[in-house]
């Protein structure tokens, strides 16, 4: 069946309040007339309020980086779900690798956190994704698997349904590394084949599964040309208005 696209930007720890304005609404005016896409914009935490008022009205829609699972407490530094829904934003990435990496993130902390986003009404974008080691040791369907059965635990199918799920090798991010598109279609094959055994096959049909990792203008065409992969969460390609906005065009045209 045929997926809608979504692309999203992962703008990390990169723009104030000032610039994101400037770079949603110039945006707004390169790709208001791309319906085929959902476009999303994900900035740090002091900017999502700028981007939601900046985006008002457009095509183009916001995530925040992260969230805690705990509805409020003594959790200085961080962020819980009904603060976003009140702004309002309407994804949320979860488990990307930096996450993993630098803070600990767990495939159990990365369920509580979907869990808390679900609840919210919130879409998260899970990521999953092997280190270069783990792909050099056979290990891509073992690691993935595992954090695909961690991180979905306990939903049902109607939530995994709806859950978007990004493909990151960690090999390929931010190292201008990118799997090809054969290599990226096959996990992303792997992952659509996991939740159908786990699912059954209208889940696996209609969830979205994006490519992460180096995705830029010139190969995300090629990318989202392949049969598993509905999008693409984007990192560097997607801190400036002429980069994304082309990289948006080229993804639709694939």
């Amino acid at each position: 069946m045929a997926r809608k696209l979504i692309i999203a930007g992962n703008w990390k720890m990169n723009h104030g309040a000032g610039k994101t304005r400037e770079i949603v609404c110039g945006l707004r005016a390169e790709l208001a007339d791309v319906m085929a896409v959902d476009i999303v914009v994900c900035p740090p935490f002091t900017s999502l309020a700028a981007a939601v008022e900046a985006a008002a009205g457009s095509n183009i829609v916001v995530a925040a980086q992260n969230l805690h699972w705990a509805e409020n407490g003594a959790f200085t530094g961080e962020i819980s779900a009904a603060m976003l829904t009140e702004l309002p934003v309407t994804y949320v990435i979860i488990g990307h690798s930096e996450r993993r990496h630098y803070f600990g993130e767990t495939d159990e902390t990365v369920n509580q956190r979907l869990r808390a986003a679900l609840d919210a009404g919130l879409i998260p974008i899970v990521c999953v994704g092997e280190t270069q080691h783990e792909r050099e040791a056979g290990e891509t369907e073992a690691v993935v698997g595992r954090q695909l059965d961690g991180g979905l635990a306990g939903l049902n199918t109607a939530e995994v349904t709806g859950t978007v799920i990004a493909y990151e090798p960690v090999w390929a991010i931010g190292t201008g590394l990118t799997a090809t598109p054969d290599q990226a279609q096959a996990v992303h094959a792997f992952i659509r084949n996991r939740i159908r055994a786990a699912h059954g096959a209208d889940a696996a049909d209609q969830v979205r599964i994006q490519y992460g990792g180096s995705v830029k203008v010139d190969n995300a065409a090629e990318l989202m040309s392949q049969a598993d992969i509905d999008g693409a969460l984007v990192g560097g390609a997607s801190l400036k208005v002429d980069d994304f906005a082309a990289l948006v065009r080229n993804a639709a045209a694939g």
